[in-house]
């Protein structure tokens, strides 16, 4: 059977796509797909549709959350607050596949950060 081999695009709406471009770009590392196309590094990526009550995501609307590796979840974490960006922890997220944390972007979507366990 042929398979996909990885996530080819993250595509969303949003009210001022240039400006969020530019957000996840400073603080994030992820280039607009203007320019030469973000490339990842290697690594696992977890496929996990959710129930739709939930309350994972946050608000109830929220049909989609993001996840990044991450190297480092400390330094992430540090570098995110000291942009004035707020970050939300909770040890009951991190497991046995590692450890986790939570922003939002300016428009208020959740952006989850994930440090596997190596």
């Amino acid at each position: 059977m042929e398979k996909v081999n990885g996530i080819g695009g993250v595509f969303f709406r949003a009210q001022n796509p240039e400006a969020l471009s530019k957000w996840y770009e400073m603080h994030l590392g992820v280039s607009p797909h203007t320019r030469a196309p973000w490339k990842q590094h290697e690594g696992y990526t977890v496929f996990a549709p959710f129930a739709q009550g939930t309350r994972y995501f946050g608000r109830p609307e929220q049909q989609w959350m993001i996840n990044f590796r991450v190297d480092d979840l400390q330094a992430m974490i540090a570098q995110l607050q000291a942009a004035g960006i707020a970050v939300e922890t909770n040890p009951e997220w991190d497991s046995t596949i590692g450890k986790f944390a939570r922003i939002y972007d300016p428009e208020g979507n959740p952006v989850e950060l994930w440090q596997p366990n190596q």
